[in-house]
This record gives structure tokens, C-alpha cells and sequence, in this order.
């Protein structure tokens, strides 16, 4: 069955309560295990709609290369924000997740649009008081149409990166995979160990990797989000 199309329902009603600067915001490659995380944010004009717009999950890789350009030249203003492999071991994802959200939302600024309200997928505030006024849903980034392009942007951008990077980590099949799990890439870890871009403070460290001589990232406990 065909993916529902987002809709503009949410912005819509922010509009109405006032806020001028809607902004959509998602982020991928939280669960990868090597590469950045990226978060991507997307203001939309009010009156143009570009069709075949979803969130980048439930489209194919080519799909949405195709729909990048598009959606990149339909935005009012866009932005992608970036947390690198180390800063994700420095950090933890938390706290990576929103350093990437400032980076994004000052390329935003850089461009001389600053946001009033922001739709976020999920329960996690991960905008905080970057933005005045933070909108969670569930779902969004199947459900609003611009955090569903703020999707594509993101994936697009990182997908592409991924795809440089397995140009000098060829072991790794980072083109295929792009940095997430599966069993050719849990293979590679047990042949080769991980390369230079691989999150050494994930647990997969203590599974995958078959020798004691590469360095295992701990961080000091830190308290739960949940």
C-alpha cells in the first residue's frame, strides 16, 4: 500500500496561532555505526507544493536522489546540520543530536531566517530553546509535509557522504550500508576491524571487533533522557 502523503495541517495551525517561521526538522544516522549523524531542517513556502513528497524512509535510494534537487529548490530556506563519528563518541547521541540541530538552525540564520516554531518527529525535544516554540509529533516525518522534506534532505546529504566515504573504505560497503548494521558489515568489523570513521564508543566494539589493540570509547556515566 502507497504511503499516505504528508500534509500541511500542522503548519497550519501554528501559522494560525500566530508564529510567522514554520520549520520542519529530522535528523538520520542516529543508529548508524560509523558516520555523522545529520540533521536536516526545511522552511516551506505557503502557497507551492511539490508532489511525491514522503518521509525518506518508506522511498527508494534512486527516488530520492531524484526528489533532492526538487525539494531543495522548493524550500523557502534549507539547511543540514552535522555531528561528526568523534563528536558522537565525545558527546553521546543526546547531546550530538542537538549540536548537529544548532549547526543546522545557524546555517538557517546565515541565510537571514530565523524560525519561531519548529515541528519535531517523536517525544524528544531535541531543539530545546534553539527554537521558541518546539511542536512534537509522532509520526511527523510520515505526517507533516516539511519535516518530511527536512527527511529527504538529510538522507540525500548524508547517503552522499557515505557513499564518498566508501571510496576510501571500500571493506565496508559504506555505499550499500551506509554505516548501519547488517551482516556484510558485521563481517567486515570481524575481518578488518573498524576504520577511522566508526563510532568506537557503540557497543558493537565489544562484539565485532576481533583484537584488543584498537581503542574502545568509553564515556562516563550520564544520566537518562527517559
Amino acid at each position: 500500500m502507497a504511503a499516505s502523503a504528508p500534509t500541511r495541517a500542522v503548519e497550519r495551525e501554528l501559522w494560525e496561532s500566530g508564529h510567522e517561521i514554520v520549520v520542519g526538522i529530522d535528523e538520520v544516522g542516529r543508529g548508524a555505526w560509523a558516520g555523522p549523524l545529520v540533521v536536516g531542517a526545511a522552511v516551506l513556502p505557503r502557497e507551492r507544493r511539490v508532489n511525491g513528497v514522503r518521509d525518506s524512509k518508506v522511498l527508494s535510494e534512486a527516488n530520492r536522489e531524484k526528489l533532492f534537487d526538487r525539494v531543495a529548490d522548493w524550500c523557502e530556506a534549507w539547511a543540514i546540520g552535522a555531528a561528526t563519528h568523534d563528536e558522537c563518541d565525545e558527546l553521546g547521541m543526546a547531546e550530538a543530536q542537538r549540536l548537529a540541530t544548532r549547526r543546522a538552525l545557524a546555517d538557517l540564520a546565515t541565510q537571514g531566517v530565523v524560525p519561531d516554531a519548529a515541528i519535531v518527529d517523536g517525544k524528544w525535544d531535541f531543539v530545546g530553546r534553539a527554537v521558541r516554540h518546539v511542536e512534537m509529533r509522532v509520526k511527523a516525518d510520515r505526517d507533516c509535509l516539511p519535516v518530511a522534506a527536512a527527511s529527504i534532505l538529510a538522507k540525500v546529504s548524508r547517503d552522499r557522504e557515505m557513499r564518498e566515504h566508501a571510496t576510501h573504505f571500500p571493506q565496508w560497503s559504506f555505499d550499500t550500508n551506509k554505516g548501519y548494521p547488517c551482516e556484510l558489515h558485521k563481517t567486515a568489523l570481524q575481518g578488518y576491524g573498524p576504520s577511522s570513521i566508526h563510532r568506537r564508543s557503540w557497543v558493537f566494539m565489544d562484539h565485532f571487533v576481533p583484537w584488543s589493540g584498537v581503542r574502545r570509547v568509553v564515556r562516563p556515566e550520564q544520566p537518562t533522557l527517559f
